[in-house]
């Protein structure tokens, strides 16, 4: 048992050095995208902290999802952000599996790339409604009453810039779209494409159902929100993905890894095989050979000398 598992290990080891040789062979081309990426993702939060500040409580709205859905309340609205955690740290861990498991079907460093211009599109057409209508916020700390339904002007510069962890936590008047309907849907629709296991999908999407009832449950968001983030970022996200480039797929060859040496003899001796048996390596010359006398007649057209002559030649 000692020794299996020291074996495995080892293999582990080799398994997890070689991925991230190859990741950083990746990392040192696509950076900016990623790098990018995340500058959106900053941009995204200081403009919903910004929002806040000009965000002016009221009576909340007439909402067809607050009729039908009893009121969480605000004791049990951890509840939907305790989803949305389990989504998010389970996309992310999903995306570094190649370092660990042998079987893998993409590239860590490009599909962040990938994942990162479907939330980036998103949250700037976000950025734009959001902007554009401030309505008064549902949830509990954004309501007439609260301290934190209002924030005073920035003193510095400093506290300008910095979005956590109020800014993220306590937000008020981001409301159309979702941004956690933005971030789950991008990550199920991903794993819907690039993924292997068929109840994995399944059940990703239905506990992106469920989290849309608990949003509007919780009071975090109108009804208005969910809806249009349902065909807004599927609709992005089908756009975009049909504009970028398709990845590699690893369960065939890989161009981006080299072929190792048990792979490079195995590959040698199947086209040794294939010449001793009469058959060329190139697929397209696949010409039919007849023996005669010792020598090879191709197609029925070559000349075959043979070793004794006929009618007195």
């Amino acid at each position: 048992m000692t020794l299996y598992i020291g074996r495995e290990s080892s293999k582990l080891w080799k398994r997890i050095c070689a991925e991230v040789v190859t990741e950083i062979n990746l990392l040192a081309t696509n950076w900016k995208y990623l790098l990018a990426g995340l500058v959106g993702q900053y941009i995204h939060g200081l403009a919903a902290r910004g929002v806040h500040y000009i965000h002016r409580p009221g009576p909340t709205l007439q909402d067809a999802g607050f009729f039908l859905l009893p009121e969480l309340g605000e004791e049990r609205a951890y509840i939907s952000e305790t989803l949305f955690t389990f989504i998010f740290l389970s996309f992310v861990l999903w995306t570094f599996h190649p370092f660990i498991f042998k079987s893998k079907k993409i590239y860590t460093v490009l599909i962040w790339c990938r994942v990162l211009a479907f939330l980036v599109t998103c949250q700037f057409l976000r950025i734009l409604t959001f902007y554009s209508t401030q309505l008064p916020g549902p949830n509990y700390h954004c309501r007439e009453g609260s301290r934190l339904a209002r924030l005073p002007p920035p003193e510095t510069v400093f506290e300008a810039l910095v979005i956590v962890p109020r800014g993220v936590l306590y937000g008020c008047g981001d409301l159309i779209f979702s941004s956690h309907m933005i971030f789950s849907l991008t990550f199920v629709r991903t794993y819907q494409k690039y993924g292997t296991q068929r109840f994995i999908k399944q059940l990703a999407w239905m506990l992106v159902v469920i989290q849309s009832l608990l949003i509007v449950a919780s009071r975090k968001h109108y009804t208005v929100d969910v809806v249009v983030a349902w065909y807004t970022v599927n609709l992005v996200v089908f756009f975009i993905d049909k504009k970028l480039a398709e990845l590699p797929d690893r369960t065939a060859t890989s161009l981006l890894l080299p072929l190792s040496t048990k792979d490079k003899d195995s590959k040698t001796k199947e086209e040794n095989h294939k010449l001793l048996n009469g058959m060329s390596g190139d697929p397209a010359d696949r010409r039919q050979r007849t023996q005669v006398n010792g020598k090879i007649l191709e197609d029925g057209n070559t000349v075959v000398h043979a070793d004794a002559t006929m009618n007195g030649a």
